[in-house]
């Protein structure tokens, strides 16, 4: 089990970890850049692609969708209960809660821990829970976004295509697969180097808070997961997915949009890394659980 959990994990925290040794040794890494090539070609080309080679079942998309407005949800409810209780901002807390980082982290994790269904699944959840970041997200960080800007967004876009894809059993011309397959490669590990590089330049205050609430969030979701999955009697696969999902650290674009607000950006900062270095502790105890259930 420790070797599986492993080679889950290392590929992640390897990859990562270029990023981070890479921008602290002042090497240049356009960021904004890579930022619009994956959310505009990348994340699209990768959503179409596995979802296009994978016999993912409509109750299951359907199921995990669900699954992640539930958890969503309940975790934003959690976060508000939080901010009045430890009497911090809940513009802060909210969104912290609100947007774990299902994209850097918890499509490669669900990838490498449950497989290319797996990863389907989780594609699911992170386009659910786009929609709710694209328009909750942004408003909170006090932008909001208009109808047509939701509608020319890429990710939504790729989910609309997607749909007939998993409706309808089509499947895509052999070179848009081949070409989308392609595109759709580049995108974790650009994910996962910028996810080093955006660490690499928060700074870290606030710790003791950070590590509670950070500890909270990822083992509170984890709870939530489990027990709207349980209360939809999800299958196995789908629930653990959901799980995982749901146990991800706070999004590093919660700190973008905190510093484009000027809404308490050393806090965000220190729940952004502070979660994502206890992610690297928890998660393998949740992967321990979920992956000899699966596999």
């Amino acid at each position: 089990m420790l070797a599986e959990l492993f080679a889950v994990l290392s590929p992640v925290i390897i990859v990562a970890g270029i990023g981070y040794a890479w921008a602290r040794s002042g090497q240049n890494y356009p960021t904004e850049f890579i930022a619009r090539l994956v959310l505009s070609i990348g994340t699209p080309s990768l959503v179409l692609a596995t979802l296009s080679r994978t016999d993912l079942d409509p109750q299951a998309f359907i199921s995990i969708a669900l699954g992640c407005v539930l958890v969503t949800g309940c975790m934003g409810l959690i976060g508000l209960l939080f901010s009045r209780l430890f009497r911090q901002q809940w513009k802060v807390l909210v969104p912290a809660f609100l947007f774990p980082n299902t994209g850097n982290m918890g499509l490669p994790i669900s990838l490498y821990a449950f497989g290319e269904h797996g990863l389907a699944l989780a594609v699911g959840f992170f386009l659910t829970l786009s929609i709710f970041q694209f328009t909750v997200g942004i408003a909170l960080s006090g932008n909001a976004a208009s109808m047509r800007d939701l509608l020319r967004n890429p990710i939504l876009i790729s989910l609309f295509l997607a749909l007939p894809i998993i409706f309808f059993d089509l499947q895509l011309p052999r070179w848009l697969g081949n070409t989308v397959s392609l595109l759709g490669g580049m995108t974790i590990p650009l994910m996962l180097l910028t996810l080093g590089v955006s660490l690499a330049s928060i700074r870290m205050r606030h710790l003791g808070s950070g590590l509670g609430l950070g500890a909270l969030r990822i083992l509170l979701g984890a709870a939530v997961g489990w027990g709207i999955g349980a209360a939809l009697a999800l299958e196995p696969l789908t629930h653990a997915v959901l799980v995982v999902q749901s146990a991800m650290p706070v999004a590093v674009f919660n700190y973008l949009f905190a510093v484009r607000a000027n809404r308490s950006p050393e806090q965000v900062a220190s729940l952004v890394l502070c979660s994502t270095i206890l992610a690297i502790g928890l998660l393998p105890l949740i992967l321990a659980w979920w992956m000899p259930l699966v596999n």
